[in-house]
C-alpha cells in the first residue's frame, strides 16, 4: 500500500452524499483522494424539503469521480434509510462494487422539522430516531455481519457481558466505522430536541458497540463536527436567525465556523493505518467552539 494512497484497494460506503456543500461530499472526496473505491449513498427528497434545496446529483458524481485515483471505482445508490428494509440491501450493493466493503461512514441525518420540548410528539421523535440512530445501528450491524467469519454466522445472540469468539489476535484492523453525533453534550440545542436526542444516542452507545466490533477487528469512532456551514448558515438559505452570528464569530479565535473539509480531514485520518490505535472514541472537531 503506497504511503500517499493509504486506502488503495479498500472500498468505502459513505452515506448522505447528495450536496456539494455537504459533509458527505467532502468525506467521499477525501477518501477518493486517499485511494479508496467509493460507494456513495443519497436520498435527495430530504434535501428538497430543506431551505437550501437539492443539488445536481450529476455534478455531485462528477466532483467525486474527479478525485478518484487511477483504477479506483465508484458507484452511487439511492435509499430512504427511514425504511429498515432498505438498510441491508444498501450494504449488500456496496459490497458488490469490489466484492468486499472495508469502510463505513454513517454521515446521513434527518434535520429540519424539529422543535422544542413543548412541540414533541411520538411521530416527530420516531422520525428522527429512525433515520439518525436506528438506521446507523442497523447499517453497522449489517456491515459487521458481513465481516464476521462464516463459522460464526449462526452463533447464538450474545448475553449481557459475553464476548464474541475469535481465533487469534488481528495483525491489523479488519474494518472501520465512523458515526456522526452533534454538540448536544457541550451546550443546549434549542428547538432541536428530536435531532439532539437521536444524535446523543449514538454518542452514548459508542463505547458499547465499539467494544463488540473490536472482537471482529473493526474500529468504531464517532465524530462531533461542531458547527459546520453546509448552507444552513448562509443568509439566503439559513434555517435559524443569523443576526448575532457575525459579531459572535469575530470574537472566536479563528473567526469562522467549520468547513466540510475540516471534518473530512479528521475522518480521512481515522480510517487510515495512521489511526489504527484509536477506537471507541467520541471526537469533537469544532475549532474550540465547545471551549468558549
Amino acid at each position: 500500500m503506497h504511503a500517499s494512497l493509504p486506502l488503495a484497494g479498500r472500498t468505502a460506503l459513505v452515506t448522505g452524499v447528495s450536496r456539494r456543500r455537504g459533509i458527505g461530499f467532502a468525506v467521499a472526496t477525501k477518501l477518493a483522494e486517499l485511494g479508496a473505491n467509493l460507494v456513495i449513498h443519497h436520498h435527495r427528497p430530504h434535501d428538497l424539503d430543506q431551505p437550501w434545496g437539492g443539488d445536481d446529483l450529476d455534478a455531485v458524481r462528477r466532483g467525486i469521480r474527479s478525485a478518484l485515483t487511477p483504477g479506483a471505482e465508484m458507484r452511487d445508490l439511492g435509499a430512504d434509510l427511514a425504511d429498515p428494509a432498505q438498510v441491508e440491501p444498501l450494504i449488500d450493493a456496496a459490497r458488490g462494487l469490489t466484492g468486499e466493503l472495508d469502510l463505513l461512514v454513517c454521515n446521513h441525518a434527518k434535520s429540519g422539522d424539529d422543535g422544542g420540548i413543548l412541540d414533541m410528539t411520538p411521530e416527530r421523535l420516531d422520525a428522527f430516531w429512525d433515520v439518525n440512530a436506528r438506521s446507523t445501528l442497523l447499517l453497522t450491524a449489517a456491515f459487521a455481519r458481513s465481516r464476521r467469519p462464516k463459522a460464526e454466522a449462526d452463533a447464538a445472540p450474545l448475553r449481557p457481558g459475553e464476548r464474541l469468539r475469535r481465533d487469534a489476535p488481528f495483525a491489523e484492523p479488519r474494518g472501520r466505522v465512523v458515526w456522526m453525533t452533534s454538540g448536544q453534550v457541550h451546550g443546549p440545542m434549542r428547538g432541536e430536541v428530536a435531532y439532539a436526542t437521536s444524535k446523543a444516542a449514538l454518542a452514548g452507545v459508542t463505547a458499547t458497540v465499539a467494544a463488540e466490533l473490536l472482537e471482529l477487528g473493526i474500529l468504531l469512532n464517532t465524530v462531533d463536527p461542531g458547527p459546520v456551514n453546509t448552507g444552513y448558515l448562509d443568509a439566503e438559505t439559513a434555517d435559524r436567525p443569523l443576526d448575532e452570528l457575525e459579531a459572535y464569530l469575530a470574537t472566536t479565535p479563528f473567526g469562522r465556523v467549520g468547513r466540510p473539509e475540516d471534518v473530512a480531514n479528521l475522518i480521512g485520518w481515522l480510517v487510515t493505518p495512521a489511526a489504527a490505535w484509536v477506537t471507541g472514541q467520541v471526537l469533537t472537531s469544532d475549532g474550540g467552539f465547545s471551549l468558549g
